[in-house]
């Protein structure tokens, strides 16, 4: 597995893949198409449609955009709890960014959502999907009403045969499955994949690299949010509740920027550990392993994270991880063991189900293999890993990684930003 991962998430392999996909749309004559997948009440996919026209202003690529349904079940094991939180974090975006999202604290009415899908549907027919999906999904989002007199010149809802709405979705639902995909607010672009603003950075180099820009774009749209560069003194600094998974690749990923953060405000980091969704018997399906996997060696390259040589330590190596956190807890170096833990399984194919292995790994982080032996046998770590888990589903979360400051808490090792904001903002100093 670890050979095999390592060539799968290598860099050099996803640059080769890029190279051959622009060798094929240059013998094609083709331009840059992206395509497009838009949920209709997804507040992620609000956000990006009120950027589209700023997006095709800035590159020369043709966006063919397709109007999807929400992700299926398997894939959205929680999906009270996704949509809630949805919400709340496109909220969170709009006000980081100064975008345009007017939330009804709750989701919009059925009526309302097929009025709406009608209209988008009749947009793409008509070629004028760019220009008017912002302002549809800001009537569905902030005014349902209007969207029952909004047509392409203010006039009546244009009306779209129901079987004609129904067959774009479901062959726009198949499209984005076959591609490999399960979200609405996702772009596809010669075999990848972007995800909603926060990935947008990443569409933007690879089509500057291509020289898709239009003439005096050099910057980005969205950019990945910047790391403290030096200390701040913080009189109090309220401490970071850092919920994780050993399995999780986002978890391993962020683990060192968060105890970065902690060492320059001086927040104290309190490990939340939790066990793996498999673990807890929720599904995974296979396209969202895969673009969890591909996404987060991207993501890893980008912060010049090591990442792709794994051993998965899904179940008994986990398990075993888990267990000494304690003790590491207790000999003060839980910092150095979580991380080497991640970086064993995540970049150096640890096997972690091994003595041989998770020795490696507990002696470097300066832990005694002799007690860690000892505690394995321990099994008190099960009852903290539940009651972390059922204190970020109190939270309204339920994956990994996920924060907790003060009366902030935010899911995803892409709101690092809004972890260091509340920090700064919520010092009782």
């Amino acid at each position: 597995m670890p050979v095999i991962s390592q060539h799968l998430l290598a860099r050099e392999r996803l640059l080769k893949l890029r190279a051959r996909a622009e060798r094929e749309r240059l013998a094609g004559a083709r331009p840059h198409q992206v395509h497009y997948f838009h949920q209709v009440d997804d507040p992620y996919s609000a956000l990006v449609a009120g950027i589209l026209p700023q997006l095709i202003a800035r590159y020369d690529i043709d966006v063919v955009p397709h109007v999807v349904g929400p992700p299926p079940d398997s894939a959205a094991p929680e999906r009270e709890k996704l949509i809630a939180y949805s919400r709340k974090d496109a909220r969170l975006l709009a006000r980081h960014w100064n975008l345009v999202f007017d939330d009804l604290m709750g989701q919009p009415q059925d009526q309302s959502v097929e009025a709406a899908t009608r209209l988008l549907v009749a947009a793409v027919q008509d070629g004028t999907f760019i220009e008017a999906a912002g302002e549809i999904s800001t009537c569905l989002w902030s005014d349902p009403p209007s969207l029952f007199s909004m047509g392409r010149s203010g006039g009546p809802l244009r009306a779209v045969d129901p079987s004609a709405v129904s067959s774009h979705v479901a062959a726009s639902n198949a499209l984005r499955q076959q591609l490999g995909h399960y979200l609405g607010a996702t772009f596809f672009y010669a075999g990848e994949w972007y995800w909603g603003i926060d990935r947008l950075h990443h569409l933007e180099r690879r089509l500057q690299d291509l020289g898709a820009q239009r003439l005096g774009v050099q910057d980005l749209m969205f950019p990945p949010d910047a790391d403290l560069s030096g200390p701040v003194s913080l009189a109090s600094p309220l401490p970071i509740d850092f919920f994780f998974s050993f399995r999780s690749p986002y978890s391993a990923i962020v683990a060192p920027r968060v105890f970065e953060l902690g060492r320059r405000t001086g927040a104290p980091v309190r490990l939340r550990f939790v066990l793996p969704m498999v673990m807890r018997g929720l599904p995974v399906p296979r396209e969202k392993r895969t673009y969890i996997s591909l996404d987060a060696a991207r993501e890893a390259h980008a912060r010049g994270t090591p990442f792709g040589r794994l051993n998965d330590p899904v179940g008994r190596p986990t398990e075993r991880g888990l267990s000494l956190i304690p003790i590491a807890e207790q000999m003060g170096c839980a910092e150095a063991y979580v991380l080497s833990f991640m970086h064993g399984v995540r970049a150096e194919g640890i096997d972690a189900g091994s003595d041989r292995g998770l020795r490696r790994i507990v002696e470097r982080a300066g832990l005694s293999w002799d007690a860690a032996h000892r505690a394995l046998k321990e099994d008190a770590w099960r009852a903290t890993a539940e009651a972390n888990r059922k204190e970020m589903f109190d939270l309204g979360l339920w994956g990994v990684p996920s924060f907790r400051v003060g009366d902030t808490a935010v899911w995803g090792q892409d709101r690092l930003w809004a972890v260091q904001d509340a920090l700064l903002r919520q010092d009782p100093g």
